[in-house]
């Protein structure tokens, strides 16, 4: 009996996840955080056009090299894993991105520019 209570906690434990996503625009972001559903329990920062390289400046403050931003929109996602995850027959628990979210998502090789309060992005990607 204490395997399945064990095995059972495991399951209903809430899992989080973390994603990182680039889109064309703003407005393109917006239409997807849009499409979630009402109280989705998700936690969404919107990052904008991210810092990609620092600009340079002489010893007076002057700009020497303007910094260089990204082209695209950028977001991360603190994904509430029960509401991403799928159970099999095996009750083996695995995750995805909500439908048409697996398009923009972006896999980094750093903890990128933006955490959740101390989360590893490594750690609880998708």
């Amino acid at each position: 009996m204490s395997q399945k209570r064990g095995k059972n906690t495991k399951q209903k434990r809430k899992m989080i996840k973390v994603s990182k996503y680039e889109f064309d625009s703003e407005s393109q972001a917006d239409t997807k955080i849009d499409a979630l559903p009402e109280n989705h329990g998700h936690s969404i920062v919107k990052l904008g056009n991210i810092k990609l390289e620092q600009g340079e400046y002489d010893s007076e403050g002057n700009e020497t090299k303007p910094p260089v931003y990204s082209n695209k929109y950028h977001i991360d996602v603190l994904w509430n894993g029960s509401e991403i995850q799928e159970i099999d027959e095996e009750e083996n628990i695995t995750y995805d991105h909500p439908y048409g979210w697996k398009t923009y998502a972006v896999e980094i090789d750093s903890e990128g520019v933006h955490s959740f309060m101390g989360v590893s992005y490594q750690e609880n990607k998708i």
